[in-house]
């Protein structure tokens, strides 16, 4: 079956389990706001999705959920241990992660991953090249896969190829260091239209690009922009730049932010049953004068140790009292093999137990933290109970779950105290914004959503609110699509 509209994603938009006693395998719809978007893009082009059904075991085609019954023809690339070890955990998340994420952890630049990476690159891009139809459009997502479009273009010269990166890009003097950074480039502008999420991250790319003599032109129309604590916010046009290849093709290089269903959102967490768990999780932590929350994968870049360190110096400092507050952290496991997130993990746990000993008293734990994921409804029900979501990644393109949070307050209760270096800060202005390194900072940001005026505070929250329901998911998806669409 062939298909006028591709996504070549990674991971597909399916979670495969497996019954551990009978063998049966089923299929759960994975929750996420780029499979909300994208769905109806897919069903009305007679759509499919290409990824990795999540298991180092062979997956057949035909063991995939039928169209008719999943609304999305799904179409398997297997990954092997191998592959698994050495491009999903090695140079995907050992390489590229902590490049992207202004070293936080220094890279690993080891060639045997890199050549794993290619090879499985290409077996994405063949796959694309088979299903697609005639000038079909596919968009690539995200930095598993920064050789797609290039490999897909070789195969097929015809299709319109968009690619989307949902990380940070970052400077050029750090890039630099990737020794195939030439590779990954080439790779990437095998698209006619790379987007990012951020002004920073797509003039970071033309940089680079500029910087290995590639014609690019920027517009950069640095007189009227607007920044906030020095990152560039977003403008008026999509598009930023262009790249001119020897080949004659021109690439064009656009801000696009991702966002979420927010009215589907808000929409679950005033359901009566959603209110009530809310409800009954205040009263089961002991019905706090103010309730905080994170919820974060457990990821080296989300900065979790240093929100708890504020809270901790805070409490120390006597400017906050033990008795006044509750923390629910919801960590959901992840890339538990790889070495910098065990030690992350170890280093939560500790400071965790450290603020129990030293300001729980018997009974009452003042931190709750879970290592695992929760249900959506769950994790809505701890937005709504929440009355501070504090969010302090210390580098993140997006971060989807303070628009959760905002979305979920569409009465203009609750605060967000959110990291500076999160592209969501370029979106969401009136959060309470915090330089995540500097724990004074999250401190002091934390603070004042607590004790903050009433009338600012909600007045603060309807404000990201309005913004959301102007600048959804839906809204980012289309945006991006216009741009292919005009690819001449």
């Amino acid at each position: 079956m062939q298909s006028d509209f591709l996504v070549v994603a990674n991971r597909l938009p399916v979670d495969r389990n497996v019954d551990g006693s009978t063998g049966e395998v089923t299929w759960v719809p994975s929750p996420g706001g780029l499979v909300t978007a994208l769905k109806p893009v897919l069903e009305s082009n007679r759509g499919a999705w290409i990824g990795w059904p999540g298991a180092t075991d062979e997956v057949a085609a035909e063991d995939m959920p039928a169209p008719e019954d999943a609304g999305i023809h799904m179409v398997p690339v297997n990954l092997d241990a191998q592959d698994f070890a050495q491009f999903y955990e090695g140079f995907s998340n050992a390489t590229l992660w902590p490049l992207y994420h202004d070293l936080i952890v220094h890279p690993t630049y080891d060639k045997r991953w890199w050549e794993r990476y290619q090879q499985v690159n290409q077996r994405f891009a063949q796959a694309a090249a088979d299903v697609a139809a005639k000038d079909a459009t596919v968009w690539v997502q995200d930095y598993q896969l920064h050789l797609v479009p290039g490999q897909l273009r070789d195969l097929r010269d015809d299709v319109c190829i968009g690619f989307f990166l949902h990380i940070p890009f970052p400077a050029p003097e750090l890039f630099r260091q990737l020794p195939w950074r030439r590779q990954v480039l080439e790779g990437t502008l095998g698209a006619d239209v790379v987007g990012f999420h951020t002004q920073d991250s797509a003039r970071n790319f033309m940089e680079a690009l500029r910087a290995m003599d590639y014609s690019v032109q920027i517009m950069d129309d640095s007189e009227s922009a607007n920044y906030l604590r020095g990152a560039r916010l977003p403008e008026g046009a999509h598009v930023v730049g262009t790249v001119a290849l020897e080949s004659g093709r021109q690439v064009k290089v656009g801000v696009f932010p991702i966002s979420i269903d927010s009215a589907k959102v808000n929409a679950q967490a005033n359901q009566p049953p959603v209110l009530a768990q809310a409800s009954d999780l205040r009263a089961r932590l002991g019905s706090p004068k103010v309730l905080i929350a994170g919820v974060d994968r457990l990821d080296y870049t989300k900065g979790i140790q240093h929100r708890l360190e504020a809270i901790e110096f805070l409490l120390d400092s006597g400017r906050l009292a033990p008795e006044d507050v509750a923390m629910v952290q919801v960590a959901t496991p992840s890339r538990e093999r790889l070495d910098d997130y065990q030690r992350t993990r170890q280093q939560v746990e500790a400071i965790v137990s450290r603020i129990n000993g030293n300001h729980g008293s018997l009974g009452r734990s003042l931190i709750h933290y879970l290592h695992s994921g929760l249900p959506f409804e769950q994790i809505v029900a701890l937005y709504a109970a929440a009355d501070v979501m504090l969010i302090t990644p210390l580098k993140d393109g997006m971060n989807l779950v303070a628009k959760e949070y905002v979305a979920c307050h569409s009465d203009g209760s609750g605060a967000l105290v959110l990291s500076e270096f999160a592209g969501a800060a370029t979106q969401l202005v009136q959060a309470y914004l915090c330089n995540p390194h500097d724990v004074e900072s999250i401190a002091d940001a934390l603070q004042l959503a607590i004790e903050d005026d009433p009338v600012n505070k909600v007045r603060r929250m309807r404000q990201m609110w309005d913004h959301l329901q102007e600048h959804d998911v839906n809204r980012w998806a289309n945006a991006f699509l216009q741009q292919l669409r005009e690819v001449e």
